[in-house]
């Protein structure tokens, strides 16, 4: 059935990602570098080329039409800039996904992570029908905790410093909702359109 190659919410346009938005992207973080840093281990490596952001680009889209990974944009309606990035990953064991995420530092506040995230844990079980999904956050990052709260995920475990990437070591919290719960969850009424790679409705 799945999976989804572009979503649309009320404020929102998530969707793969294509070269031609390799500068949007570069722009994007470039603009946030200081604010990523501080969350996220691969912004240590920020600022990048736009040649690297193209071969980053290149891969995700890659393994996405592998059914590898699902890595996806953040876009306004108008697809004409990067609000973020989010994806639905296989990292975290068969049957399921872990959704992450990152949001430009000029849009953080306006419940655009919680929009998506919900998009997606909709996509997560009712187009690529796994059993769970999980929601990694720092700890200490109170504004993408408040993410998986809102939605009802359950705050399952704080991990002292895991290093499945390497670079630098953060206690992590978990968070994770299951199949059967997700119905009464408030994510279950995220208005969402998702289509397939053929631009078939999924959702």
């Amino acid at each position: 059935m799945g999976p989804a190659y572009r979503m649309l919410t009320p404020r929102l346009v998530l969707r793969c990602w294509q070269p031609q938005d390799a500068p949007k992207l570069k722009e994007a973080v470039d603009s946030s570098v200081e604010h990523l840093r501080r969350w996220l281990p691969w912004a240590a490596d920020e600022p990048e080329s736009l040649e690297r952001k193209l071969e980053r680009i290149r891969r995700w889209r890659g393994d996405f039409d592998l059914g590898l990974d699902f890595v996806y944009g953040v876009f306004d309606l108008a697809e004409t800039r990067v609000l973020g990035g989010t994806g639905l990953h296989n990292r975290v064991g068969p049957d399921a996904r872990e959704i992450g995420y990152w949001v430009r530092a000029d849009s953080i506040g306006n419940g655009i992570a919680t929009e998506f995230s919900a998009a997606l844990t909709r996509v997560a079980f009712e187009v690529d029908k796994v059993s769970r999904v999980e929601i990694h956050v720092v700890v200490g990052n109170g504004a993408s905790a408040a993410v998986p709260r809102k939605l009802g995920y359950i705050h399952e475990a704080t991990l002292r410093r895991p290093h499945p990437g390497g670079g630098p070591l953060y206690d992590t919290m978990t968070w994770t909702m299951f199949a059967e719960k997700y119905p009464g969850s408030p994510a279950a009424s995220q208005r969402v359109e998702a289509y397939g790679f053929g631009g078939e409705r999924l959702l």
